[in-house]
C-alpha cells in the first residue's frame, strides 16, 4: 500500500485546485473536451491492470470488472463528449415576449468550483471514475478521494491519475478516516459522496458548516416484491443473481424478498435451484469474496444470529473471506438479516402479499415516531426500513404494479428485473431519504455539478413601460402589479377539478395565448412611441415579430 496523503500534501492540493478554478481555465470546452479524452485513455490504456487491482481486492472475475467498473466508465466518457456542447449552452426559458425575445434572458451553466469526489470500495473506479466525468463536464476542478479499504484500487489510481490528467485541476489524495476528516475542514463549492448512510451524514454535517452542495449516494435495504402473477423462475434467477454479482456488495442489490404465501415455497426451490446452477464448474471460484474480515465477520454473525431456516447455502471460510450464497426461510421482520442493510450475499424470505409488503416496506414512517415512545427491540429492528435505493417489483399484472408503486418511495424502481433502472440512458440515478440526496449520470451529473445562472439584459427604453416602480408610490398603479381576477370559481371541492387538457383545448389556449400577448405589446409599444413623440417607430418593429420568435423557439 502507497503512504497516505500527508496534511501538508491535502493543503497544497486545494490550494492548487481554487487557484486553477480562479483562473478560468476549467470553463473552456475545450479544456473539457480534452480532460474526458484523457480520461477515456487512463482507463483504456489501464483496463488489465484495473480488473487486476479489483481481482486482488475483491477476487472479483474479470467479467464483472468489465462489466461495471471498466465498461461503465468508458460509456459514460462517450456519452458525455456527444452532448457536451449541447448541456454546456445558454438555455432560453419560456419568460414570455418581454423578457424572453425583448429582454434575451437566458440561463448559463456555470460550474460550481472546486469539487470534492469521496468514493467508496464495492466498485471503486466507477463509483470514483463517473462523478469525475460529470465533474469535468461542468467545467469544475476536483480533489478525487478513492477508498482505502480496496487498497489495490487506490493504488492504482494514486499511479495512473496524475498521468492522465491536468493536476493544475484534478488531484487525487488518499487515507483513511483520520485523512478523510482533514479533508473535509477545507471549503469546497461541491461534495459528492458514495458509501454508507453513517459517514453521510458525517460527509453531509461537515458540509453544511459551508453550505456546501453535496449529492449522497447511498444504500438501504432494497426489497424485491413477489406477486403470484409473477413469472416464478425468471424472479428467482434474477434475484438470485443480485447475491452472486460482486458477492451480493452491490448498493442495489436485493437485500430481502416479500414473496406472496401462495407462491413462496415454489419461489424459494427456484431461487435455491439458480445460486446451485450459478455456483457450479467455475462458479465457486468466480464468486466474489467478502471485502475484508470485519464485513465477514458482521455477515457470519448475523447470519447465525438468523432465526430462520437455512434453505440453501450456508457454507462460509474466513481464512478466504468466502461466504456461499445462502437462501433463508422463515424469516420475520424482526430477524438479525433484517437489522440493517446486508451488503452480502445472504437472501432472507419473507412471507407477504403485496400489500403487506407495502405496509412492511414503507412502515419506517410510522416506526420512527414509534421509536421515540417505545425502546423495545423489535421497534429499533423495524424501523431501520428505510426508503431504499431500489425496490424491485416481480408483477404480471398492472394493477398490482401500480398499486406497488403508489404506496412505497425508493430511489428507482424496476419491474420484472434487478437493478437496471439505474443503467436507462440519459435518466437520473439516486436515493431518496435515507438512500440519498441528489442524483447523476449524464446530464444529471452535469447539472449536479453546474449553477443555472438567469442573465437578463434590460433595455433603457423599459423606463417608459415601468416607471411607475419608483417612488413615491401612487396607489393607482397597483391594479398593474397585481392579479385581480382568479381564473377559477369560488367554493370549488376536490372533485370539481379537472385534470388533463384535451390536445385541441391546449392548442387553441395557446393560439389565443400568443395572439392577445402579441396585441398587448402592440398597445405598450404604441403607447412608447407616442411618449417618445413617435421616434424610434416601434411599431414597426411588429412586422419583425414572427421572424424574431422564431430564432428563439
Amino acid at each position: 500500500m502507497a503512504p497516505y496523503t500527508t496534511s501538508e500534501q491535502l493543503h497544497a492540493a486545494h490550494s492548487t485546485l481554487v487557484k486553477t478554478f480562479q483562473s478560468g481555465k476549467t470553463k473552456s470546452i475545450a479544456w473539457r473536451k480534452w480532460q474526458l479524452k484523457q480520461m477515456w485513455w487512463m482507463v483504456s490504456d489501464n483496463e488489465k491492470a484495473i480488473a487486476k487491482a479489483l481481482h486482488s481486492d475483491l477476487h472479483r472475475h474479470d467479467f464483472e470488472s468489465y462489466y461495471a467498473d471498466i465498461g461503465g466508465t468508458k460509456n459514460d466518457i462517450l456519452a458525455t463528449l456527444s452532448h457536451l456542447e449541447e448541456w454546456a449552452a445558454d438555455t432560453i426559458p419560456d419568460a414570455g415576449f418581454i423578457f424572453r425575445t425583448l429582454g434575451g434572458a437566458r440561463i448559463r451553466n456555470e460550474p460550481l468550483g472546486v469539487a470534492l469526489i469521496i468514493g467508496t470500495w464495492n466498485f471503486p473506479f466507477a463509483v470514483s471514475f463517473m462523478p469525475l466525468v460529470a465533474a469535468i463536464s461542468a467545467g469544475c476542478c476536483a480533489m478525487l478521494k478513492p477508498s482505502e479499504v480496496s487498497t489495490a484500487s487506490q493504488d492504482l489510481m494514486a499511479e495512473i491519475v496524475p498521468k492522465y490528467l491536468d493536476q493544475d485541476a484534478i488531484q487525487i489524495v488518499t487515507g483513511g478516516p483520520k485523512e478523510a476528516s482533514l479533508i473535509l475542514e477545507h471549503r469546497f463549492d461541491h461534495i459528492f459522496y458514495t458509501g454508507s448512510p453513517k459517514v453521510g451524514k458525517i460527509v453531509q454535517a461537515a458540509a453544511a458548516k459551508n453550505l456546501t452542495p453535496t449529492v449522497l449516494e447511498l444504500g438501504g435495504q432494497a426489497p424485491a416484491i413477489v406477486t403470484t402473477t409473477a413469472d416464478i423462475n425468471i424472479a428467482a434467477k434474477r434475484i438470485a443473481y443480485t447475491k452472486f454479482m460482486n458477492g451480493g456488495q452491490v448498493c442495489l442489490s436485493t437485500n430481502h424478498v416479500l414473496v406472496d404465501p401462495k407462491v413462496h415455497d415454489q419461489f424459494v426451490k427456484k431461487a435455491s435451484f439458480w445460486m446451485d446452477q450459478f455456483m457450479k464448474g467455475k462458479g465457486k471460484d468466480q464468486a466474489v469474496r467478502i471485502i475484508n474480515d470485519r464485513n465477514y465477520d458482521r455477515l457470519a454473525g448475523l447470519l447465525s444470529e438468523s432465526k430462520g431456516q437455512i434453505a440453501y447455502g450456508g457454507n462460509k471460510d474466513k481464512e478466504d473471506k468466502y461466504i456461499q450464497p445462502t437462501v433463508v426461510t422463515d424469516v420475520t421482520m424482526q430477524d438479525s438479516l433484517l437489522s440493517d442493510e446486508l451488503f452480502g450475499p445472504l437472501l432472507p424470505v419473507v412471507k407477504a402479499d403485496y400489500k403487506k409488503a407495502c405496509e412492511i416496506t414503507r412502515r419506517c414512517v410510522s416506526a420512527i415516531f414509534a421509536i421515540l415512545a417505545f425502546s423495545g427491540t423489535n421497534v429499533l429492528k423495524i424501523s431501520s426500513l428505510e426508503h431504499p435505493l431500489g425496490l424491485y417489483i416481480f408483477s404480471n399484472e398492472q394493477k398490482e404494479i401500480d398499486y406497488v408503486l403508489s404506496n412505497t418511495s425508493s430511489g428507482g424502481v424496476t419491474i420484472n428485473d434487478i437493478m437496471i433502472h439505474a443503467g436507462v440512458p440519459n435518466a437520473p440515478f439516486g436515493g431518496v431519504g435515507n438512500s440519498g440526496t441528489g442524483s447523476y449520470h449524464g446530464k444529471y451529473g452535469f447539472d449536479n455539478f453546474s449553477h443555472r445562472r438567469t442573465v437578463v439584459s434590460v433595455p433603457s427604453w423599459f423606463e417608459y413601460l415601468f416607471g411607475f416602480r419608483y417612488p413615491p408610490y401612487d396607489e393607482k398603479d397597483i391594479s398593474k402589479i397585481t392579479v385581480s381576477k382568479a381564473p377559477f370559481k369560488r367554493g370549488e371541492s376536490m372533485h370539481d377539478q379537472q385534470v388533463g387538457s384535451p390536445a385541441a383545448k391546449k392548442f387553441l389556449i395557446k393560439l389565443l395565448g400568443t395572439s392577445a400577448q402579441l396585441a398587448g405589446v402592440a398597445v405598450v409599444l404604441a403607447l412608447v412611441d407616442a411618449k417618445m413623440g413617435g421616434k424610434p417607430r416601434l411599431l414597426e418593429f411588429l412586422s419583425f415579430l414572427p421572424r424574431i420568435k422564431g430564432r428563439f423557439q
